[in-house]
């Protein structure tokens, strides 16, 4: 991957360069070995599209979402202060992340504690690069294939970024069919309120097999997501009814990086 363009912000503060957004990579895109492949995408894209940006590389360090969802209120507010010194020591003023939970919390929790930015979600951004001309797709990989996406929690719900989404994979040459349950009905993956990183308590089924059997209802060839959790779930639930062969997991990010050849 040595075609990857990826400044970090101190390389770029000491070439007494400003980058226009900040790339917070969130700790499922550094170091889970499935949403590196989102990263590398959204890094490809904006490589593509000539957008000046960085990444705080070593210096980014976990927003303090799980920390915060799980009950650590002292935990999250450390970490979101060292976090939020480093952001204003770089005079960052916008940032773009692939994370709903980093992007929920950065936007939500973070002004609280004095740290104000503008934040994006990736598909957010995708969308503007579209709008502006900067960036165009054939589609011709998807072409007459069926897609359902999944609402993530933090992107749907808690910040009604529900268009965005769907109006990027509306430009690709694919049918977009909606779940019974989208949108403002949507139903959680299973992984949020960092319940990600624990084992499921007991029940009848785990939340991402009944997610799953909502979208397989659709008969989709791709199952997009907009969230590296979502992704993880999504994926483990299509294993579950060994459909993997036959359905494909996506970030929206990889999906428009393979439609335009990148």
């Amino acid at each position: 991957m040595s075609n990857l363009v990826v400044p970090t912000m101190a390389e770029m503060m000491a070439s007494g360069e400003k980058p226009d957004v900040l790339f917070w990579v969130g700790c499922s895109g550094s170091f889970d070995d499935r949403a590196k492949k989102i990263t590398k995408a959204i890094v490809k894209i904006l490589n593509k599209c000539d957008v000046k940006f960085a990444v705080l590389g070593a210096e980014e360090s976990c927003t303090g979402d799980p920390a915060k969802r799980a009950g650590n209120e002292f935990l999250f507010q450390m970490q979101a202060m060292m976090n939020i010194q480093v952001l204003d020591g770089y005079e960052v003023k916008k940032i773009v992340t692939a994370c709903p939970h980093c992007f929920n919390t950065l936007k939500n929790e973070y002004p609280g504690l004095g740290g104000d930015y503008e934040v994006i979600h990736h598909t957010q951004l995708l969308e503007s690069l579209f709008k502006e001309g900067k960036l165009n797709v054939e589609g011709g990989e998807f072409k007459g294939k069926k897609i359902t996406f999944h609402d993530p929690c933090y992107l749907g719900r808690a910040n009604d970024v529900y268009e965005a989404p769907r109006s990027v994979l509306s430009k690709l040459d694919a049918e977009l069919v909606e779940m019974k349950r989208c949108k403002a009905k949507g139903l959680c993956c299973g992984a949020g309120g960092a319940q990600m990183f624990k084992e499921a308590e007991k029940g009848d089924k785990e939340v991402n097999v009944e997610r799953t059997e909502d979208a397989l209802k659709t008969n989709p060839n791709i199952i997009a997501t907009g969230c590296p959790f979502c992704n993880t779930m999504m994926t483990d639930g299509v294993k579950n009814f060994n459909k993997e062969n036959d359905i494909q997991v996506l970030d929206i990010a990889e999906m428009i990086a393979l439609a335009s050849d990148l």
